[in-house]
């Protein structure tokens, strides 16, 4: 039966929220209010770019006054196998191609992420697992955590001097005492130690492998030193905390590197070992001049056979391998006694460059 009453009410209803639509939708059109944001998906993004100035333009490349900073490192740095601790001590010379006078300078100290007390491991904790093999469940939930975080023993200036510092988890800011200004340089010094972590067992981008049967360890070591923020015109200093699941971008600059570790080791490193015959017994620098001119397949530098031996000695040597980097924004290094090595010529444009290869 027609329900007249009923008919009636939904047309005045209609009546209502049909105008209230339009209105909406115009709303939605006109932008943002002031004080507001836009969150229309089809709106122009005209707001999320900065204005177009003399250092990028309005297609987001550089303009004539871009300007990137500089951080240039020398580091001897020394790896203690019976502890598992790296020791570390640098100098840094920052150069401050910005318009702006830095009265100080800010320092990524990433590993404080593995600080027994860093806020990273509230953070980055995870949920019981429902199947867990005992050791795994001991090593992520019982006993005390891992104190892996930056031992800052000092910072200096270029006259060894002391420099006040500030450090804030997973930042160290520096303070300088005249400011940095456009166009100069600041030279100074950091010296430094942690204990590196199982990135086996805690998880981790960065540290060494224990192989139980022969008790050895393979080090793949990254963010292992204080490394400078970067500075530039969009947010100035990024110093950001850093939780173990980012990345940050980095000055680039040069690097020059001693490692120091047990002389039965093989190291490799970024940039160009300086010192090859120091370090290469003669078989192996014979089988790296042939790896130059092998296009076709790797040459093999440390044969499995040779690992296998290498890796039963024992020695209270040391060995220090020299690298240098040119022009990057970071630096790691792997070393064990257990690798095999191989390596082969690969032609890159007019260069030659080396296609090499580690493994236990």
């Amino acid at each position: 039966m027609f329900n007249m009453k009923l008919f009636i009410s939904s047309i005045l209803s209609l009546c209502f929220i049909l105008p209230s639509l339009a209105l909406a939708q115009e709303q939605n059109l006109e932008g943002p209010k002031q004080g507001h944001t836009n969150q229309n998906k089809f709106r122009q993004l005209y707001n999320e770019f900065s204005t177009p100035n003399d250092y990028r333009t309005a297609s987001g490349a550089p303009g004539p006054k871009y300007y990137q900073q500089r951080a240039d490192y020398v580091m001897d740095i020394k790896i203690d196998d019976e502890t598992q601790r790296l020791y570390g001590e640098e100098t840094i010379t920052y150069t401050n191609n910005s318009p702006d006078a830095l009265a100080y300078l800010w320092v990524q100290l990433d590993q404080n992420i593995r600080k027994k007390d860093s806020p990273a491991l509230l953070k980055n904790s995870q949920s019981l697992e429902q199947v867990s093999q005992l050791s795994t469940f001991a090593n992520n939930h019982l006993g005390d955590p891992f104190d892996g975080g930056f031992n800052i023993e000092k910072v200096t200036d270029a006259q060894g001097n002391p420099l006040p510092y500030i450090i804030n988890q997973t930042m160290m800011r520096i303070d300088l005492p005249t400011p940095l200004q456009s166009g100069g340089q600041v030279v100074f010094s950091i010296k430094w130690w942690y204990n590196i972590n199982n990135h086996v067992v805690n998880r981790a981008r960065s540290g060494y492998e224990y192989f139980p049967a022969d008790d050895n360890r393979a080090y793949v070591i990254a963010q292992f030193f204080p490394r400078m923020c970067m500075y530039d015109d969009v947010e100035g200093w990024q110093n950001y905390q850093f939780w173990g699941n980012g990345e940050f971008a980095l000055p680039f600059g040069d690097y020059e590197v001693n490692l120091t570790v047990p002389a039965n080791f093989i190291v490799d490193a970024t940039g160009e070992l300086t010192n090859r015959k120091e370090v290469f017994s003669k078989l192996m620098m014979n089988r790296y001049k042939l790896a130059k001119k092998t296009y076709d397949k790797p040459v093999m530098i440390v044969t499995q056979e040779e690992a296998e031996a290498n890796e039963k000695t024992t020695t209270t040597k040391t060995k220090t391998w020299k690298f240098s980097a040119k022009n990057v924004r970071d630096y790691g290094f792997t070393a064990s006694k257990k690798y095999i090595w191989d390596m082969m010529a690969v032609k890159v444009g007019d260069r030659d460059v080396m296609a090499v290869s580690l493994y236990p």
